[in-house]
């Protein structure tokens, strides 16, 4: 039944690895069901549904990676867009997060369609590689930002906007200590650093923290609280499509990325491309507006599947196995509510730290393209908000180009998004 379903001798696997493969890939992405349950909980959603909402969009989307696809890539809700989703949409401009999972349904639906009429290859293409490698840097930033607060590392001042926190409290020591033990971990290629990680801090919490231990085991809390509570025509006409927008190229570009560095490394590429690519697309999709009627934000293919690929992951029998784990994973709800914020905030500078690392591919001696880069990349995070960074991007982007009688080389697509940015500005306001 397994060779019936994934093939797995014309892909040069057996059930054994693949299952191994599963289990690897699953330890360095678990970490998602306490992170994201924290996240959203700060946008006022109710955590224990929103850690079932957690568990089944990553099973499921999983599963349908697994067996619509066949590639052994793991999903789950995305870091960053669940901050976005918190801290900026929700919190930042005050929209209810029913209608910020409105906004996620729509993005998804777009999705949909671009995976459907094979569009994905004009905006992907179309969209300056410095312009993207630049939302990736900025919402490092924004993370890292979101991160450096929750540990208390950061805090407000009225006098100079930001400043250090009390590092003599427990939480912010803790916190440091999570960091350079996951950080650590990683380096001496340990399965699951992140994981590792906040459970050290979580039993650390216990002593130092004030924390309290309420058992590892239960039946799943309820979904009620979320599912289906998204605000559609809310999203609609709250006059946050700027937010959509958002979502949708985010989602876009780092699905798009994602698929194809991890079927690079698994050898799965054929002539530099994915043979199955618009099914792992529609997977992905499909996943982001499953998650939204579940109540989370964008669920979406994980970098960390390459840790199963290294295991000798080849086929959708991996992402199975993934999924059926994060199942298991609904009867530890109290275990997933004892984890503070401090704990997660290591593993979220961690992720921050890692989006950074493509800003030496910018070409920074042409100024219209690096200039565009870093106001995305700087705007992010000093505007609290993906949406501004971008629109300045594109912005500035096309504004130098056509003031160096370059418009020449600029796509469609970034005419419209940047036009479309303007008008908003200018007709709708911020």
């Amino acid at each position: 039944m397994a060779e019936k379903l994934f093939r797995l001798r014309e892909s040069g696997s057996d059930v054994r690895t693949e299952l191994i493969a599963g289990a690897t890939t699953f330890l360095t992405m678990a970490y998602i069901i306490f992170v994201n349950p924290t996240i959203l909980a700060d946008a006022g959603m109710p955590k224990e549904a929103v850690f079932v909402a957690t568990c089944i969009a990553a099973a499921l989307g999983s599963a349908i990676m697994g067996l619509y696809a066949n590639y052994p890539i793991g999903m789950a809700p995305g870091m960053g867009l669940n901050a976005y989703f918190a801290y900026a949409v929700v919190l930042g401009m005050g929209v209810p997060w029913q209608t910020a999972l409105g906004a996620v349904f729509i993005s998804g639906c777009l999705f949909v369609l671009v995976s459907v009429f094979g569009l994905r290859e004009m905006i992907v293409n179309g969209i300056p590689p410095s312009l993207r490698t630049a939302i990736t840097a900025g919402l490092g930033l924004f993370l890292a930002l979101i991160a450096l607060k929750s540990a208390g590392i950061v805090t407000a001042s009225p006098a100079t906007m930001v400043t250090v926190g009390d590092l003599h409290k427990p939480a912010a020591l803790m916190a440091i200590a999570g960091f350079l033990l996951i950080v650590t971990l990683d380096r001496l290629k340990v399965r699951g650093a992140i994981l590792v990680g906040i459970a050290a801090i979580t039993v650390l919490s216990f002593f130092f923290g004030g924390n309290r231990f309420n058992g590892v085991f239960s039946a799943p809390p309820s979904l009620a609280p979320t599912f289906l509570q998204l605000d559609i025509p809310g999203a609609l006409g709250a006059g946050i499509l700027n937010v959509v927008l958002v979502f949708f190229l985010v989602e876009l570009f780092d699905a798009t990325g994602t698929l194809m560095g991890v079927a690079s490394r698994a050898g799965l590429l054929t002539g530099g491309k994915m043979a199955r690519l618009n099914k792992a697309l529609l997977a992905d999709s499909g996943a982001i507006v499953a998650g939204s009627v579940l109540g989370t934000s964008s669920t979406t293919a994980y970098v960390e599947s390459a840790a199963g690929v290294q295991a000798g992951g080849r086929t959708g029998l991996t992402a199975l196995v993934v999924a059926l784990l994060f199942l298991s994973c609904l009867f530890i709800a109290p275990l997933a509510a004892a984890v503070p914020a401090y704990a997660t905030a290591p593993a979220l500078l961690f992720v921050a730290c890692l989006m950074l690392r493509d800003l030496g591919d910018i070409e920074w001696n042409d100024t219209t393209e690096s200039i565009p880069a870093a106001v995305t990349a700087l705007l992010i995070p000093f505007t609290y908000s993906i949406a501004h960074g971008i629109a300045f991007g594109f912005i500035t982007y096309a504004a130098l180009k056509l003031l160096t009688g370059q418009w020449r080389m600029v796509k469609p697509i970034v005419w419209i998004i940047a036009a479309a940015f303007v008008f908003k500005y200018v007709y709708i306001g911020v």
